[in-house]
């Protein structure tokens, strides 16, 4: 007999930043699994600023979301009831039925996570899920980072950005600098993660600030951001500079069409490199980044750290509150 659940469905399309109006928490029937198909009650869902890019009705490389259905999104949870060989009651999967507090969908969709001992099932959210993998593709393939590298990274306080540093201060870096939107953020940065300069980018223009923090220049820069600070960073650039281009959050909840980086000549006489990237394109870097960082996760030398908001209720919320930059790592709401 079918139960009683919850979920936040999209009520409608914004225009400029989110607001609470634009969702509505909806009780639904949840209906048992078919052949093929789970039952799974979410332990913990992520919001991540490409989510807002899901709420416009136009064509992009993750499919809109529907008005009047359920949000999707990232979720870790457990299996409740199976008919599927494949996927047995009490395993943990990881799966893209977030935004609600039971899902059922195919065993094919959801992916067994392993129970780590001394690790979070929420890091599968983050360190170790996609914004990990997110961090590890941009880093080592699409900036092609080398030992002695000088590493620039926006957001760096982020789900994101905070892997990127730590990636690459454990790779050989020779310097690490990162740019956030708070004291709080930068004590994080240089007192926990061990970056070597940040910057508060709310305390001047982006160029003198990330001047000051690398007065030699950089060798890659990982933006999240877009805007002012990928201007500044292409002005920093050293011979031969590398841009991975993850996000560009800066430009989510604008109405109109951003202005570019005024300096793009520089790439032709510094013979720069930019390159956009989807994680999901690199699954053959999968193995690789799981094995690796979860053993710097269990030998403590990536930290991290969550911004953890409790109920569906406060889902909105926290989403709206991460595109304006509310959280520390990774935002996560636990369900």
């Amino acid at each position: 007999m079918p139960i009683s659940t919850r979920e936040i469905q999209l009520a409608s399309r914004p225009h400029g930043e989110p607001t609470q109006d634009n969702f509505a928490l909806a009780e639904v029937a949840l209906p048992d699994p078919q052949p093929g198909e789970i039952a799974v009650r979410n332990l913990a869902m992520s919001v991540d600023p490409y989510m807002r890019g899901r709420m416009n009705d136009a064509p992009s490389y993750a499919p809109p979301w529907q008005l009047g259905e359920a949000a999707r999104g990232g979720a870790i949870g457990e299996v409740t009831a199976s008919q599927s060989p494949d996927v047995a009651v009490g395993s943990l999967v990881l799966h893209d039925r977030g935004w609600r507090e039971h899902a059922v969908l195919p065993a094919s969709e959801a992916f067994v996570v392993p129970r780590r001992d001394g690790l979070s099932p929420t890091l599968y959210l983050g360190a170790l899920g996609m914004p990990g993998r997110t961090a590890y593709v941009g880093l080592f393939r699409i900036a092609a980072f080398q030992p002695g590298d000088t590493v620039f990274v926006s957001a760096a306080a982020g789900a994101v950005g905070s892997m990127v540093g730590q990636l690459a201060k454990l790779s050989g870096a020779a310097r690490v600098i990162g740019s956030a939107g708070s004291q709080d953020k930068i004590d994080f940065l240089l007192n926990d993660l061990g970056f070597d300069a940040a910057f508060n980018y709310h305390d001047g223009p982006a160029a003198r600030l990330l001047a000051q923090a690398a007065p030699d220049g950089i060798d890659v820069y990982f933006d999240n951001v877009g805007g002012e600070q990928l201007e500044a960073a292409i002005g920093a650039m050293k011979l031969h500079g590398r841009i991975a281009v993850c996000g560009q959050i800066s430009g989510y909840n604008a109405s109109s069409p951003q202005p570019g980086p005024r300096n793009l000549g520089l790439f032709v006489s510094r013979r720069l490199a930019m390159k956009g990237f989807l994680v999901f394109e690199h699954d053959d870097l999968a193995d690789e980044f799981t094995q690796q960082v979860s053993g710097w996760l269990t030998e403590g030398k990536i930290k991290t750290r969550e911004t953890v908001v409790d109920g569906l209720d406060q889902a909105v919320d926290a989403f709206i509150g991460m595109l304006r930059g509310a959280n520390t790592g990774k935002m996560i709401i636990t369900l």
